[in-house]
């Protein structure tokens, strides 16, 4: 094994942060790559030396293994960390590496075949003995073995890329008349993800519990495990909540769970970290799902609650070290759960959002940790996957755990663009999560209709009002020179209140404001309000109805963003003749975010029902179906397959139908 002082990191965002802190306390050289859209990012700033490799799109970037060899090369790195995502499970990639004469950080190329393609995986796993969910991982792909291999094994079942993970490529089938669809959008989604649309099918196993062990190998032989994460909360089969350990582990179940992964890994003479995944079901019964040859993403719980640098581990193991552990040296101490900080707009379907950060507090305070890989001033770009940062929270019990981070949540703040921290304070205090009792059904069974925000409160419009006036009065005194506090809204005759228009939330809001002495009076619709206002070091501190609210808000121009509580909030003020919602036509259909036009289901002339499929946009790693918003007559297409669309570009204009 060849040792090395030069690490290259080949990714970017928090991992990249993370592997650059521990690799720099190891004494270790370290490089950054970065795309022109990545140029400002923290990652670029923390490393001894940065390498550009493109513009922006990952192909040209992240996941072109040339571009990152050249890096290596152009830097004098000795080893490279490939983080996760990108090209961590790629294993041309790894073998490439070896052959440049670098060390890969991670297991060979040869185990992350192995385990790459959940066709031979689960062959490899039934051969070591390992419980796996029936199903079909067999040569023949056509509709017609996949049809007649349905039937045998059962519905509900569930269609998976056999190359991919994270939920791409994977759907869920209840009956057979939903299959061919399936099969089609599965194999289009897995093509464009991973270059392989090979697919397996599994009998779906209803209201598991998703639970994963972490895995370490060295090149000595020794294999262990590292106890288990509780993974279940999931959205489209991607991981929102992770802890440590699982809230309904026993000390026999985790001995046999963490039995098989340890065998799962030694199957493919496993190196490195990595993590063996497995559902369980309501009577203790476990079966093998995938093993990721990478770092996870939910790596944080387990360092938390083993007291371990995971990171560390690897670049030792990478060296040729031993492990410095053995099995009977695991201590598993407290609990910890982390949440995912996302640029998605839940209300609106979970839409990856794009935007300026315009203001960035991460929380802190004992048994917290926030690992970030964003920065204020930064602009949160539509290359790469919507996720900006982790909250993790550790305790002597899940119970305080659990306080900390509902805490945590509220108090990371990112303003700029749409974030999902107020659907993640509501999943934290659902009472099935909070007494440990999710599965991975919790999501669909607590949000039938989906998450939506309700309507904004008079209350937070009238805050935000209030923010944008004391906005506008600070900017004029600037310019008008000093004026004494006390003569702030004191005038010897009424002064008539002015009147707003605002938008927020989709709603439009008629509105007063006026000075008054130390504050506004602000009506909303027939209410009235009194509010103070005062600067803070750490943001605003307004004080209504005899309550008094924490504020961290930025104005930009007629737009109010504010983060009261989890609730991340904007407003915007109306000016005369711009243009209203309503305004816009309900036919009109336009791009929700940057994205790729995969696919057009329809053409000018064609009648469409609403709700119907219109296209598919490839945005942020994900396929987004748009879908008809009123039925009728498809009047104009503006797009087709292969078009890069920019936010709000106009894709279809449809007549609406007449109403009888």
């Amino acid at each position: 094994m060849m040792r090395f002082d030069t690490l290259l990191i080949a990714n970017r965002g928090e991992i990249a942060v993370r592997i650059i802190r521990t690799a720099r306390e190891m004494g270790l050289r370290t490089v950054a790559v970065y795309t022109t859209a990545d140029a400002g990012a923290p990652h670029v700033a923390l490393a001894d030396h940065a390498v550009w490799i493109g513009e922006g799109p990952v192909g040209d970037s992240y996941l072109n293994a040339d571009r990152i060899l050249d890096a290596a090369r152009q830097s004098g790195a000795g080893a490279i960390h490939p983080g996760y995502g990108f090209l961590s499970e790629n294993a041309g990639f790894a073998r490439a590496v070896a052959a440049a004469g670098l060390v890969f950080v991670g297991p060979d190329a040869a185990a992350i075949e192995a385990m790459g393609n959940k066709a031979e995986a689960k062959r490899l796993m039934l051969a070591a003995g390992v419980p796996c969910v029936p199903g079909y991982q067999g040569a023949d792909q056509s509709d017609a073995a996949l049809t007649r291999e349905a039937e045998q094994i059962g519905y509900p079942l569930m269609v998976k890329a056999a190359a991919g993970g994270g939920g791409r490529g994977m759907r869920l089938v209840e009956g057979p008349g939903a299959l061919s669809e399936a099969l089609a959008r599965a194999r289009a989604e897995a093509l464009g993800a991973f270059g392989s649309d090979e697919l397996i099918l599994e009998r779906a196993v209803v209201e598991p519990r998703h639970v994963e062990f972490q895995v370490f190998g060295d090149a000595h032989g020794a294999v262990i495990h590292l106890g288990e994460r509780d993974c279940s909360v999931q959205r489209r089969h991607q991981k929102v909540i992770e802890e440590a350990p699982c809230p309904v582990m026993t000390p026999e179940l985790r001995d046999a769970m963490g039995a098989a992964a340890v065998a799962a890994a030694r199957a493919v003479d496993y190196r490195g970290a990595g993590t063996v995944e497995f559902l369980l079901d309501a009577s203790g019964g476990f079966y093998f799902l995938e093993m990721n040859t990478r770092l996870q993403v939910e790596h944080p719980v387990t360092e938390m609650v083993t007291g371990l640098d995971l990171v560390a581990l690897q670049l030792q193991v990478a060296q040729g070290d031993p492990l410095p552990l053995t099995q009977d040296d695991l201590r598993i101490d407290g609990h910890a759960i982390e949440v995912r900080l996302y640029a998605e707009d839940p209300a609106a379907g979970f839409l990856p959002a794009i935007g300026p950060v315009l203001r960035w507090r991460p929380a802190a305070g004992a048994g917290l940790r926030v690992d970030a890989g964003i920065a204020q001033g930064q602009q949160i770009a539509p290359h790469y996957d919507p996720m900006l940062a982790k909250i993790i929270a550790h305790g002597p019990s899940r119970t305080v755990a659990l306080a900390r981070l509902a805490r945590a949540v509220a108090d990371t703040v990112l303003l700029g663009t749409a974030t999902n921290s107020a659907f993640l304070a509501d999943l934290l205090a659902l009472p099935e999560f909070a007494e440990g009792q999710a599965t991975t059904g919790l999501l669909a069974r607590s949000y039938p209709e989906g998450y939506g925000a309700g309507a904004p409160d008079p209350r937070a419009v009238a805050l935000m009002v209030a923010v944008l006036m004391q906005h506008d009065r600070d900017t004029a005194l600037a310019a008008a020179g000093p004026i004494p506090p006390e003569l702030l809204g004191w005038s010897s005759a009424p002064v008539l209140p002015r009147s707003l228009r605002v938008e927020t939330g989709g709603q439009v809001f008629d509105c007063t404001a006026g000075a008054v002495p130390g504050g506004w009076r602000i009506g909303v619709a027939d209410a009235q309000f009194e509010i103070a206002l005062v600067h803070r070091e750490d943001g605003l501190r307004a004080r209504l109805g005899g309550e008094t609210h924490d504020l961290l808000a930025h104005v930009s121009g007629d737009t109010v963003h504010m983060a009261s509580g989890a609730q991340r909030l904007s407003l915007r003020r109306q000016r005369p003749g711009a243009p209203d919602a309503e305004a816009l036509g309900g036919g009109r259909v336009t791009a929700p975010m940057p994205g790729l036009v995969q696919a057009v289901s329809v053409s000018e002339g064609a009648e469409v029902a609403k709700g119907q499929t219109l296209a598919v946009l490839e945005a942020m790693k994900m396929q987004h179906q748009i879908t008809a918003p009123v039925a009728g007559r498809v009047a104009r297409q503006h797009v087709a397959p292969g078009a890069q669309l920019a936010a709000g570009d106009v894709m279809f204009e449809i007549e609406e139908e007449e109403s009888a």
